[in-house]
């Protein structure tokens, strides 16, 4: 297969790091590790610098994070919240230093160095010395609000301390790392596991996802601190070093690290980072790198940043936490695509202070480059202190029994036999009807983007599929009490809930429906942007390749993958089927509906409903919502505490209503 050139090569890298963006900083859910992302920028940037005629303004080089979710007003920064270059070896920080001494024209700048706490970055704000605003950091220029839920961070300060005597700050801006420390993190998934709920990966997730809960009175029940690291424009509180920023922050009532320290020499910044990284593992907060900066503001405002990072500062990041145990075996995970996925069982053993049992091995072609066998003693980092993974073996170790692994012939779910198709690394079950396929296609169409079937999970569709029960996601809609009463241990009232969940999911809009379908490569966002073209699932079903490429956003991949799905026997005999349960047949909003080709963009916090059932009768009524205001948006719905956008929109004429203005507007079709 012929290499792509180097243009392709570099929109085709710009893409996959802005999809990992989203992933981390929206989602907080990243699909790959720090040093694997890192990686892949350092790739960008080295073909960037290798081919600067095609440079772009919007490349991920440029820029810091991904926009905010829908879920939240945004705030604006007026200074960027900028990230850090890293550097992986000491080499690379002498580089560092080398540099800033010829820009400098000096032989010994003074550094601040202090270990960077692994939580979620917030911007506080305060006016008369009164806390107004907190954000997130977003893409860096544009956060989300979540002043209502920094409220409820116990050691957030509401009021500035001052001396008797003294004025507070007109306004000050503090940043900072949000944090879950560790014994409360293991408590939190300890919690979550008895009550069969997805466990977080890390404290940093289980931080941000804390903080990012709709309902903040959901925030509060979480263990939150905040470590503040920063002021905005300190000059103007006549402060000169990071040692005095520090010092002004703990007096006016901010909780900061103690671990710090300032070098004169690189020799010192050398020895503090050996010493924070041989006690990691015994400090409170997970710590994943030290951060080394210019102790003197002035010299920091003379260097200046990019349009990334600060050119004064660099993080000089640890090892990823790793360690050797020995697989027990490999096992294979079977996905709602037929994707096969070999699993490493291992004996467990703790990786930076978290229990390892399991580590994916990817596919057949990772297992055969790493030369992993049952019974090999390997090493597992948690890649990026996130996600486990096999990096090599021990091969010393090996016996002179163990054999090489293959995966199986045959699906251990449904014993059809097993195919690689040309081109794919993945190895699938072409059998739709898997029981190990049916189960996960279930549990994504009941799931809360879907069809948000409250109480049904993976353990309860495991369960109904074994039982016989339920062979396609159109069986749910023949469920009935009987049936479910049969089962062993189950009560009435849940039987009652179950089934009051699954009539509620008919009335679902279609984009919901058409994510819960399952087409490949069609996500949320891809399926709302069909949705506003088709009235219908049927209309969408006779859609040809040509029509579906001119949707913006809709590339040749996904407009390929949604006509053959819909020509797919099984999947038309599917739809025929959720048909008669009164599903398809509901379209999404006659074209001649009134706010049908209307777009809506939401600010504040609504108090009839929660900004994403707002959303979804704005959709149900044919409207379309976006996070992004322009001067194109139709109406600027705002609830309470609004951001910036009211303002843009009154001057761009964009018609601002409030939450009963919505109601009216929207009662004629609810």
């Amino acid at each position: 297969m012929a290499r792509p050139n180097p243009r392709t090569q570099l929109e085709q890298l710009r893409e996959e790091i802005r999809r990992h963006d989203y992933h981390y900083y929206v989602l907080d859910a990243p699909l790959i590790s720090d040093a694997d992302y890192d990686r892949l920028l350092r790739r960008l940037q080295a073909l960037e610098a290798r081919y600067p005629q095609w440079a772009s303004p919007d490349s991920p080089t440029q820029r810091v994070g991904a926009p905010p979710s829908a879920g939240f007003a945004q705030a604006a920064h007026g200074v960027p919240m900028l990230s850090l270059s890293n550097a992986f070896d000491e080499d690379e920080v002498r580089a560092f230093d080398a540099r800033l001494r010829r820009l400098l024209e000096r032989d010994a700048p003074v550094y601040a160095v202090e270990p960077k706490f692994d939580g979620l970055s917030l911007s506080l704000v305060y006016r008369d010395g009164v806390f107004v605003r907190g954000a997130t950091r977003g893409d860096g220029r544009l956060g989300e609000d979540v002043t209502a839920n920094v409220r409820t961070v116990r050691n957030v300060p509401l009021k500035l301390r001052v001396l008797p005597g003294q004025t507070p700050p007109s306004r000050l801006e503090v940043r900072g790392e949000l944090l879950m420390n560790v014994a409360d993190f293991r408590a939190l998934n300890r919690e979550r596991e008895r009550e069969q709920l997805q466990p977080f990966a890390n404290p940093r997730n289980a931080a941000a996802g804390s903080l990012r809960q709709l309902d903040p009175r959901a925030s509060a029940g979480r263990p939150l601190a905040f470590t503040a690291y920063d002021v905005v424009e300190p000059q103007t509180f006549g402060l000169q070093t990071q040692t005095e920023l520090l010092e002004a922050l703990r007096a006016w009532g901010f909780p900061v690290s103690r671990e710090g320290a300032l070098c004169p020499t690189l020799e010192a910044v050398f020895s503090f980072y050996d010493a924070l990284r041989d006690r990691r593992t015994r400090l409170r907060y997970e710590v994943d790198c030290v951060v080394i900066k210019l102790d003197e503001l002035q010299l920091r405002q003379q260097l200046g940043s990019t349009s990334r990072s600060p050119r004064w500062a660099i993080a000089y990041k640890f090892p990823a936490h790793r360690a050797t145990t020995r697989v027990q075996a490999i096992n294979v995970q079977v996905g709602r695509t037929g994707v096969i996925t070999p699993v490493a069982e291992l004996e467990p053993l703790s990786v930076g202070g978290v229990i390892v049992r399991r580590a994916t091995l990817h596919n057949q072609d990772e297992i055969d480059k790493k030369g992993v066998r049952v019974g090999d003693t390997v090493w597992v980092q948690r890649a990026g202190d996130v996600i486990p993974e096999v990096l090599g073996v021990e091969r010393s170790r090996r016996t002179a029994a163990s054999v090489p692994y293959t995966l199986p012939k045959r699906c251990p779910a449904c014993n059809s036999p097993i195919v690689r198709l040309p081109g794919e690394a993945a190895h699938r079950c072409p059998n739709a009807s898997c029981p190990a396929q049916v189960t996960q296609r279930i549990v994504h169409f009941a799931s809360k983007k879907a069809m948000d079937i409250e109480g049904l999970g993976k353990r309860s569709v495991e369960r109904l599929v074994s039982e016989d029960l339920l062979h396609s996601v159109a069986d749910l809609y023949c469920l009935d009490t009987q049936r479910l009463l049969g089962l062993e241990r189950q009560a009435e009232k849940s039987v009652e809930n179950l089934l009051n969940a699954i009539e509620a999911s008919k009335s679902r809009p279609l984009f919901r429906l058409i994510f819960a379908l399952g087409i490949r490569h069609v996500g949320i966002n891809l399926a709302e942007a069909l949705s506003q073209h088709y009235d219908s699932l049927d209309a969408l079903a006779q859609a040809d390749e040509e029509a579906l490429g001119a949707i913006e956003g809709i590339g040749p991949k996904v407009a390929n993958s949604v006509v053959t799905f819909f020509e797919d026997p099984h999947n038309r005999a599917l739809i025929a089927q959720l048909r008669r349960h009164g599903l398809v047949s509901q379209e999404h909003a006659p074209r001649s509906a009134p706010l049908s080709g209307k777009r809506f963009v939401f600010t504040g916090t609504l108090s009839r409903w929660s900004r994403a059932q707002a959303q979804e009768q704005v959709q149900r009524c044919g409207g379309s919502v976006s996070s992004s205001l322009s001067q194109k948006t139709d109406y600027l719905v705002v609830g309470a505490n609004p951001g910036s956008k009211v303002g843009r929109a009154r001057a761009w004429g964009v018609t601002v209503l409030d939450e009963a203005q919505l109601l009216s507007l929207l009662e004629t079709y609810l």
